[in-house]
């Protein structure tokens, strides 16, 4: 007996696509978080520089805020991604805006010398292909009815 799918069935891919960013995206919420809530020992732990520690640690509060977007954003889109609400498309949309502006603006702003390192680059880079793609994705699955 052939089976068919239904418009209420959620396809096998959401649940892999959902839990998987969900990681990934709680790996950017627990950097945030020890990053304001112990920042010598987390930062220190990651050897980085006492300028390094003092730049993060001095972030301006609109650029905090924008960092905040960014990476409760994505963890938002997952959660609504995996209650299969449209809502996820905003809340990606919202992360990738606040991962955007806070990237420009630490391009921007004068910091250590040093302070990133090739392989932060590589992680930066990553990171926005991973918000991208998991933006595109939520778009795809509105438009194909999964999301409602």
């Amino acid at each position: 007996m052939e089976r068919t799918l239904s418009r209420h069935t959620t396809p096998v891919h959401l649940w892999i696509v959902g839990i998987v960013s969900l990681l990934w995206n709680s790996f950017g919420c627990y950097d945030y978080t020890m990053t304001k809530l112990d920042p010598a020992d987390y930062l220190g732990s990651m050897g980085l520089s006492q300028a390094a520690m003092d730049y993060m640690t001095g972030l301006p509060a609109w650029l905090t805020a924008f960092w905040a977007l960014g990476v409760w954003g994505s963890l938002a889109g997952s959660l609504l991604l995996l209650a299969r609400s449209r809502h996820a498309v905003t809340a990606f949309a919202a992360s990738l805006t606040g991962f955007v502006v806070s990237q420009v603006a630490e391009a921007i702003l004068p910091r250590p010398a040093g302070i990133m390192s090739p392989a932060m680059y590589v992680v930066t880079g990553v990171i926005a292909v991973a918000l991208l793609a998991q933006l595109l994705y939520a778009r795809r699955q509105a438009a194909n009815g999964v999301l409602r």
